[in-house]
């Protein structure tokens, strides 16, 4: 099969890439541009592990065909930090103790990122619903929600 062209922004960035037409976007990520912050969970978009953001929303990357990119933005994990510097909601996860073994910690990061550019201040039931979709074995979700309300409390 002949890879397709794709130009699309991937992290605040232009990129221009090939991909074969089955991969999806967490093929792309990790085979084709070595960016192994999204993480392969379950493959059938149930777990919310490898969630990223298209054009600002929230979508599982083994779900959607690399293809679906062009043209479009594309947000990952390595796209939330800034000249070396934590992103509010990652400093947040960390101060909160909202990560054990941190497989899911990218979904989670891209999940609430999404919710906090819809509602600032969201609400404990906005929280829990926005991460529903996102499953984590470590935690109680106790300190991840709780991270995420600090995070949106900070940016205010």
């Amino acid at each position: 099969m002949t890879p397709r062209a794709l130009a699309f922004t991937l992290n605040g960035r232009p990129c221009r890439t090939s991909a074969p037409v089955h991969w999806t976007v967490i093929d792309l990520l990790r085979d084709g541009l070595a960016l192994t912050g999204t993480k392969y969970g379950c493959g059938e978009g149930v777990c919310g592990t490898c969630t990223v953001l298209l054009d600002g929303e929230p979508v599982r990357a083994c779900l959607v065909l690399a293809a679906r990119l062009d043209g479009r933005a594309l947000e990952t994990v390595e796209g939330l930090e800034r000249d070396g510097s934590l992103h509010p909601l990652q400093d947040a996860f960390a101060r909160e103790g909202a990560v054990q073994c941190g497989y899911c910690t990218p979904g989670m990061l891209l999940a609430a990122r999404a919710l906090l550019a819809e509602h600032p201040a969201p609400t404990d039931r906005q929280v829990r619903e926005a991460l529903s979709g996102n499953l984590c074995r470590c935690t109680g979700y106790v300190k991840i929600v709780a991270a995420v309300l600090a995070a949106a409390r900070a940016a205010r």
